[in-house]
């Protein structure tokens, strides 16, 4: 060979394919028409590149090394007729790895998500739900292969089975090969002729199954609870992706939920606040009393501890907080009138004065107080 394309690289004859490829980036950036235009830089631009497409290919670097043309005759290299293999030479220049060959028809399925309304005892010990889902299944009839029973997908005549056709054009650099998808099997490198007809060549079909969903105690709103696998199945009868059911829980009646605490009012009359009183309540453990202690003010709280939530993470429970709201009474027939006056004269509360309390100061008053040093 009258070329030593290990000189024109500036590696040894036993250089690794990493050292080939290293000398080759090294050259090609100081050598590029972009960088330097000069035209005895551009006819070593395109040695380079002829020396890094021989020994870049095991077989035509084998070629090469026992004597042969490595080309079979043909012109290399940007001035001749057969550049071939720009996307190595792009693939090294840049350091990327071009993706070749047909790609699947398998795909992984998307995620899919429901939601689950529950009610506020079932969220605060858990229970176990029976769901309904509509989702993509693996077609029945094919199999998930897309294809008629008793056919098969077959090679693609245009592209060969490569899933991509390539194409020369000519630049100012000589001429480029690219390659690009394969328009008549957009790159699967095989063609169904006979699609089944239950999925139109899918490999799925939209079906309703029945699951079983454990949820677990202490769930909130906007929980989201994850079955691995039983979400859409993919083209071609692709694993599926994941479920997520979205937990969403009915208001309650008499309690409202705050976390892991439950909240609730209790109104009782001025009496009952005045002397003491036990209520029923019927928490969610069942029937408990509310000890109501004699002079209960309006806007007092009674806590019942662990009878709240159970904790999603940890152990225990959160706390049921009953407000206590007294009643004053608004209408008095003459008989509880004449009580009232005589009970009021009792405690000396005829004519009471009522005793005013400074109002809560804004931001702007605290912050001058705390200048002043008050």
């Amino acid at each position: 060979m009258a070329t030593d394309y290990y000189a024109v690289l500036g590696v040894q004859r036993d250089a690794s394919a990493e050292e080939i490829k290293k000398a080759f980036r090294r050259l090609a950036r100081e050598l590029h028409p972009d960088v330097n235009p000069d035209p005895k830089t551009q006819e070593r631009f395109k040695e380079i590149n002829t020396a890094y497409e021989v020994l870049s290919d095991p077989q035509k670097k084998q070629v090469y090394d026992l004597g042969g043309d490595p080309n079979g005759g043909g012109a290399a290299g940007f001035g001749g007729g057969g550049f071939g293999n720009f996307s190595d030479i792009m693939d090294a220049f840049f350091g990327q790895a071009s993706q070749r060959g047909p790609r699947s028809r398998t795909r992984r399925g998307q995620d899919a998500m429901i939601r689950l309304d529950i009610d506020l005892e079932e969220a605060a010990f858990g229970t176990t739900k029976e769901i309904q889902v509509d989702t993509a299944t693996v077609c029945g009839t094919c199999s998930g292969e897309g294809a008629a029973p008793g056919t098969s997908a077959q090679t693609c005549d245009m592209c060969r089975g490569r899933g991509e056709v390539s194409q020369v054009t000519r630049s100012f650099l000589g001429q480029v090969m690219t390659s690009r998808p394969c328009p008549q099997c957009q790159g699967f490198g095989t063609v169904v002729p006979t699609p089944c007809q239950e999925c139109a060549g899918d490999g799925r079909i939209r079906s309703r199954r029945s699951l079983t969903v454990k949820i677990p105690a202490g769930v909130d709103n906007g929980t989201r609870i994850a079955l691995a696998g039983e979400g859409e199945v993919g083209p071609g009868g692709g694993p599926a992706g994941d479920l997520y059911v979205e937990i969403h829980e009915n208001p309650h009646a008499v309690f409202q939920r705050r976390g892991d605490d439950l909240h609730c009012t209790v109104t009782i009359p001025m009496t009952a606040a005045a002397l003491g009183t036990k209520c029923p309540l019927e928490t969610l453990d069942g029937v408990e009393d509310i000890d109501v202690r004699p002079g209960t003010q309006s806007g007092q709280s009674i806590p019942l501890h662990g009878r709240g939530v159970t904790h999603l993470r940890g152990s225990g429970r959160g706390d049921l907080i009953v407000h206590v709201e007294v009643q004053t009474p608004g209408k008095l027939d003459a008989e509880q009138e004449d009580l009232l006056r005589r009970l009021a004269a009792l405690r000396g509360e005829e004519r009471p004065t009522g005793q005013f309390q400074p109002g809560q100061q804004g931001l702007f008053s605290r912050l001058k107080d705390a200048f002043n040093g008050r």
